[in-house]
């Protein structure tokens, strides 16, 4: 049977948050599927969503809810026919999707690292005591605070600009951004400096895009596959099995990567106290297929070492 590809009369509509990077992720999975169909860009459509997330940046995410809060009104609009796919930065998603969606597709994953922002500092060494850093990731500021307790975190809500725009005026002296951002939208102006993973391990999922479709739309299925990267598929299978036993939410400084090599899947994975006060981590190595096991195990040990009280904060 033929696939019913879409036309310019008849465009395949793909939704997505705002924001400039949200839409060089879109333009980037338009831009794949077009290729690998030999289609013009006219048969899709880019549709731009507002989501609470977005709407609300005056406060901490902690404090409006969790990761659903920059995909439910996306996923809602997919539920009711008015997109055909979603396009996520998976390092948003919550590791359940709402009944009748699926996440399953994966772009190839940019630098999985965070970079460390500021106009007149190269790196964390360089801060002064009592410098004030912003950020609004749990997981960056209790990795901060575990290596830099001395320096004053405050909060920095936003997209990629508003951020660096904050940092220009002065609200703070640093920040961090994802290495994935600045790259996709090729910002070699922003003075940054990457981190390595030994020294700041990412958020799970980090540097990757996903494509959330309708779990019966088997068109769009045949049509995902094609663009689909099994080895960052593979990698966020282990890290997020890792991430969904620890229940991780936006209330969670949770950080975990996974790496192939050979045959092989190295994890890797970490918890911390949100005031940076503990951390307990963990590594291991397995077959690929054994990923999303090694993922599970691994919390498990984790959650063993912390013990209850290590997540009163959390009640």
């Amino acid at each position: 049977m033929t696939l019913n590809l879409p036309t310019p009369l008849t465009p395949l509509n793909i939704g997505t948050r705002g924001s400039p990077l949200a839409l060089a992720q879109a333009h980037e999975t338009r831009e794949r599927l077009a290729k690998a169909f030999d289609l013009p860009f006219e048969a899709f459509t880019i549709v731009v969503i507002k989501t609470t997330g977005d709407k609300i940046i005056d406060r901490p995410l902690k404090e409006i809810g969790g990761k659903g809060l920059f995909t439910r009104e996306i996923e809602d609009d997919m539920l009711s026919g008015k997109i055909d796919i979603a396009v996520h930065s998976m390092k948003d998603m919550p590791t359940l999707q709402p009944e009748g969606l699926v996440l399953e597709t994966y772009l190839p994953r940019e630098d999985v690292r965070d970079a460390f922002i500021s106009p007149r500092s190269k790196g964390l060494d360089e801060l002064a005591s009592g410098t004030v850093v912003g950020t609004s990731s749990l997981r960056r500021k209790a990795q901060l605070k575990l290596r830099r307790p001395d320096l004053e975190v405050v909060e920095f809500r936003g997209n990629l600009q508003t951020r660096l725009m904050k940092l220009d005026q002065g609200v703070a002296e640093a920040t961090f951004l994802a290495m994935a951002g600045l790259n996709r939208l090729a910002m070699d102006e922003v003075p940054k400096t990457a981190i390595e993973v030994e020294t700041m391990l990412p958020a799970v999922a980090q540097g990757a895009i996903g494509i959330e479709r309708r779990v019966n739309d088997t068109r769009v299925a045949e049509m995902l596959e094609a663009i689909h990267h099994t080895p960052t598929g593979q990698r966020l299978a282990a890290e997020r099995a890792f991430l969904a036993a620890l229940d991780g939410s936006c209330e969670t400084p949770i950080a975990g990567l996974a790496v192939l090599e050979g045959g092989d899947i190295w994890l890797r994975g970490e918890v911390l106290r949100p005031d940076g006060s503990e951390a307990i981590d963990d590594a291991s190595r397995c077959p690929i297929e054994d990923g999303p096991d090694a993922g599970r195990e691994m919390a498990e040990k984790l959650l063993g070492q912390a013990g209850p009280a290590f997540f009163d904060w959390r009640q």
